[in-house]
């Protein structure tokens, strides 16, 4: 059997040759997969990853799509969306496989009289890349209400050609060392499978009320009319008096910055002048300079010619360096 075939022996029509990374993710930007696969079982995903272990292929798996830069060259090798969508509600404590919308999350949660998650009414992607990379926003972070994941680890002995090659563990939160925008999973090749969450007992109708305003928000202080990865680069940590002094003499930095030890990458591009620039199709936001938009021709190039140029002003003129919060895929 072909590579084609056996993927397909495994996940029928889900699994598509040549397919544009563009349709999968929120920038609309990227070539070519080799082979794309959307999973909906642990046994399909392990099936295909020792399918490209048996082949030599290179791998790459996602969730949403929603914080992705995918290479205009596109991707050899097999592209795995995760797509385990079910979620169970026990009391306050709630269970969410990896690929179930964080904001679909949020509101089922809030439906059921849980508070704790509401603010993820706003987050674009799924809870397995949230707790990746400790998503958050409006307040909150993945890691707050999290007690425990499970991950799919490759265990060396799949390359002894072990009937198990795979293990399924449960990782606390402790074990994942989060920080801002980090955790241990994102250096690492485990796969979350699934979260645990524990919640708070809540009124409903104030929750929806409180998803109701957080959407409101979002409407009035981010753009959502064209393609984007959300915020593109974390906010800048100042780690020391010496460096918070040192800032100083460059920028006026509000009082909730300095407060925070944190300044807001958006607003620090606004510092920049850079709202409105545009390289080719990526335009940085007239309404938030954390945003990168495609106006509808971008390539993954333009998204990264313009990325440098922001990165250079903020280093040349504040001693900033920004890191990007979006993950590249297939550079």
């Amino acid at each position: 059997m072909t590579i084609t075939q056996q993927l397909q022996d495994i996940a029928g029509t889900r699994c598509l040759e040549d397919e544009p990374m563009s349709k999968h993710t929120n920038f609309r930007i990227g070539g070519p997969v080799k082979w794309f696969v959307e999973v909906r079982s642990v046994d399909e995903l392990q099936k295909i990853l020792i399918i490209a272990h048996e082949n030599g292929l290179a791998t790459f798996v996602f969730g949403g799509g929603s914080n992705l830069l995918a290479s205009d060259q596109g991707f050899e090798g097999i592209v795995i969306k995760i797509a385990m969508r079910t979620y169970d509600i026990q009391r306050t404590r709630v269970r969410a496989d990896a690929g179930v919308l964080s904001s679909a999350l949020a509101r089922a949660t809030s439906n059921a009289g849980l508070k704790g998650l509401t603010w993820a009414i706003s987050l674009p992607g799924t809870v397995g890349g949230g707790v990746r990379g400790n998503a958050g926003c409006f307040g909150g972070e993945m890691k707050d209400r999290l007690v425990h994941v499970e991950v799919l680890r490759c265990a060396p002995q799949i390359f002894k050609g072990a009937s198990a090659p795979f293990q399924i563990i449960e990782l606390t939160k402790a074990d994942l060392n989060f920080g801002y925008r980090e955790s241990d999973i994102k250096h690492s090749d485990d796969i979350i499978l699934s979260a645990t969450f524990e919640l708070e007992e809540g009124d409903a109708h104030e929750l929806k009320s409180e998803l109701d305003d957080t959407l409101m928000k979002r409407k009035m202080t981010q753009p959502l009319d064209a393609g984007s990865a959300g915020c593109l680069f974390k906010n800048y940590e100042i780690l020391s008096d010496e460096e918070l002094q040192r800032l100083e003499e460059k920028i006026d930095l509000p009082s909730e910055m300095k407060s925070a030890r944190r300044a807001s990458a958006g607003w620090l591009i606004d510092k920049l002048g850079l709202k409105g620039t545009q390289i080719g199709g990526a335009k940085v936001s007239d309404v938030h300079g954390n945003f990168v938009l495609n106006t509808g021709s971008a390539t993954a190039s333009d998204v990264v010619q313009l990325i440098a140029l922001i990165k250079s002003r903020a280093r040349n003129e504040f001693g900033i360096q920004l890191m990007e919060e979006v993950q590249y895929v297939g550079f």
